[in-house]
């Protein structure tokens, strides 16, 4: 699907259905209690917690339904479960095919809190983690699953590291022994489609592109199996995992504009990365459209397109410090977390990573976020960045 046909789609998915007449946006409901009629028509609507009914506040409401049958639209899947923030959806997709005794695997590129939740909570309640690089390949990843392996989990590209994995081969070799695999596809939104290449649960932090505004923190999981999603969806309702009205409207709204943000910001990041790449201070640039970024291969096998987030590596001549200093210094991008809105960041990530399997290379990085500024006054901000680099390591 092109940029132009993800756009016409956006403006339709998640809107009221029926005839009579109503406003384009859908409403905000909110609530907690649900009255019925009887305890007859109580207990046939709960019966029906599978299907995104209104049952009770804390199950979901309209507005949630409503987000959630669009990114399932957008994801390519069955049903979608909207949750608090990217991280719970990440968490509570664990937690949903994971329990005491069982086998993690997850790559060493992965998310930082999501490597913390398995070292601290996952380990407490008997869940053993192995973590493995990114690019591994099929006969090391076999050597790895055990008996007890229930879940391979992705992230491609990696966090701060950006290598694309093979997902279909990490696919084919789960499902061998029997496991799951989920993948955190919040940078391939539209430009990867996950169930078309083995994955059994899609994990998006719908804070970033759909909501696009850095107002709203929402999460998501999205399945293509049944089975899957009664599994899934009894462990949100157990764990009492829920988004809130207000948040599910802000990302529908967010919605109607990610396809044209994301062409511009995409094509805008590819700009900036070729600049950056001929620059004497940089030692190489993570960008999966890139050939020289790790995984490319697997990134023209697999994606459409790519997004707007990427990494910079700059030889080793340069401090931490420097790095720090340059992105203090810049005006255009802001210095924050996160990303996927409609500004421009930079975050130093020297220091900020762990990694086991698959060791940190060169020297001092930063990640760049690209928003909708033009790519000249980004370029600009950059370059003058790039001399308080040189003038701080010198």
């Amino acid at each position: 699907m092109s940029w132009s046909e993800l756009t016409g789609k956006l403006v339709q998915l998640g809107r009221p259905h029926g005839t009579e007449p109503a406003f384009v946006n859908p409403p905000v409901s909110r609530g907690s209690t649900v009255l019925y009629e009887s305890m007859d028509a109580m207990r046939a609507r709960s019966a029906q917690r599978y299907e995104h009914q209104l049952i009770y506040g804390a199950m979901g409401g309209p507005t949630q339904a409503l987000l959630e049958e669009a990114i399932a639209a957008i994801e390519g899947g069955l049903h979608t479960q909207v949750v608090s923030s990217g991280l719970a959806a990440c968490t509570t997709a664990l937690l949903s095919f994971l329990g005491a005794g069982g086998h993690c695997l997850m790559p060493d590129s992965v998310y930082g809190p999501t490597r913390r939740f398995c070292d601290t909570m996952l380990r407490r309640l008997g869940v053993d983690t192995t973590y493995y690089d990114p690019l591994i390949q099929e006969p090391a990843l076999q050597a790895l699953m055990r008996p007890a392996t229930q879940v391979v989990f992705a992230e491609s590209p990696g966090s701060h590291s950006f290598e694309v994995q093979d997902v279909p081969m990490l696919a084919r070799v789960a499902h061998a022994h029997g496991a799951k695999l989920l993948l955190d596809n919040t940078w391939g939104i539209h430009v990867f489609q996950p169930f078309a290449h083995g994955v059994d649960l899609s994990i998006q932090a719908l804070t970033k592109y759909p909501v696009g505004h850095a107002d709203a923190i929402v999460g998501a999981i999205t399945v293509a199996d049944e089975t899957d999603w009664v599994v899934l969806r009894d462990s949100v309702v157990q764990m009492g995992q829920f988004a809130s009205p207000d948040d599910c409207w802000l990302t529908l709204r967010g919605l109607r504009t990610m396809g044209i943000r994301l062409e511009r910001q995409s094509r805008s990041a590819l700009e900036v990365a070729l600049w950056l790449q001929d620059r004497p201070e940089v030692q190489q640039v993570l960008h999966p459209a890139l050939p020289e970024s790790p995984g490319h291969e697997f990134w023209k096998r697999d994606f459409s397109g790519a997004t707007s987030l990427f990494g910079v590596v700059f030889h080793e001549s340069y401090t931490a410090g420097a790095v720090e200093d340059m992105a203090a210094a810049l005006a255009v991008f802001g210095l924050g977390a996160s990303w996927g809105g409609y500004e421009s960041l930079a975050l130093p990530t020297t220091g900020i990573i762990s990694r086991d399997a698959r060791p940190m290379t060169g020297g001092p990085a930063l990640r760049l976020h690209i928003g909708l500024e033009t790519v000249e006054a980004l370029i600009a901000d950059l370059d003058g960045g790039l001399s308080v680099l040189r003038a701080a390591s010198a």
